[in-house]
């Protein structure tokens, strides 16, 4: 069953450099990372909850065209473009949602196996899906290991209850995304993970919301809401890393 956007891919040159350049500008703190060697990609992570930015870039561009989501990235850094590329949906059963999608007709690929190093040693795996990525296709899915160094429960607790430096708690309650066609991109959403629009350009994953508007990814950013506990909701909307982010404070 999809459950919950899982992580935002956000594409830049310098994944270090990008994740001061977030915290200066946002108030949001990265607090891991590492290397996915297959790829030739490496990332600093900024978790709100269970849902996380990721900001990655490349460090061999010979190893990206081995997965979808580096192929993506790749892309983005090669037009000069760094912003939003894709995003990832928490599943808790991805080899039952890829036969129920495929049943269906999606074009989805096989459940593979991932993994990545964390600089402390640590290696993090997930199960995920894909078809192929970018700023205005469907995203993938993913399935993590629950009890690894990032999804047992003490660690979860921890990072729900981190405010950053934003003055109080902070959760992605849904993301914007600029598509050439929202016609054929709420389509190829229904078509290819199931998620139905009914007739509306929104896509409701749990509680959290994917609006679809008209748009040329990446010349116009991605826009991540932010809810935040505290002053820091009402704060203004910021643009960095070629994404806009908005606070509020919750309904």
């Amino acid at each position: 069953m999809l459950l919950r956007l899982d992580h935002l891919v956000i594409a830049t040159p310098d994944p270090d450099a990008a994740a001061g350049r977030l915290e200066r500008d946002t108030g949001l703190v990265c607090r891991g990372g590492g290397r996915h060697v297959a790829w030739g990609t490496f990332n600093r992570l900024a978790w709100l909850g269970d849902t996380f930015l990721e900001l990655i870039g490349v460090f061999d561009p010979a190893l990206t065209g081995n997965a979808a989501v580096s192929r993506a990235v790749q892309a983005a850094l090669e037009t000069g473009r760094p912003g939003l590329v894709t995003y990832a949906i928490a599943t808790d059963d991805a080899t039952a949602d890829v036969a129920r999608l495929r049943a269906a007709g999606s074009s989805i690929g096989d459940v593979e196996t991932r993994s990545r190093t964390r600089p402390d040693g640590e290696v993090v795996t997930w199960h995920s899906a894909t078809a192929e990525l970018g700023p205005a296709l469907p995203p993938f899915i993913i399935e993590h290991e629950p009890g690894d160094a990032e999804w047992n429960e003490e660690v979860r607790a921890a990072r729900a209850a981190d405010p950053h430096r934003l003055g109080g708690r902070a959760r992605v309650a849904g993301i914007t995304l600029p598509v050439p066609d929202v016609s054929l991109a709420t389509a190829a959403y229904a078509a290819t993970l199931g998620l139905a629009t009914d007739g509306m350009p929104t896509v409701h994953v749990g509680d959290q919301e994917v609006r679809l508007v008209a748009g040329r990814p990446p010349a116009d950013p991605a826009i991540i809401d932010l809810e935040v506990v505290g002053p820091a909701g009402t704060r203004p909307e910021v643009d960095t890393l070629g994404v806009r982010f908005r606070f509020r404070n919750p309904a």
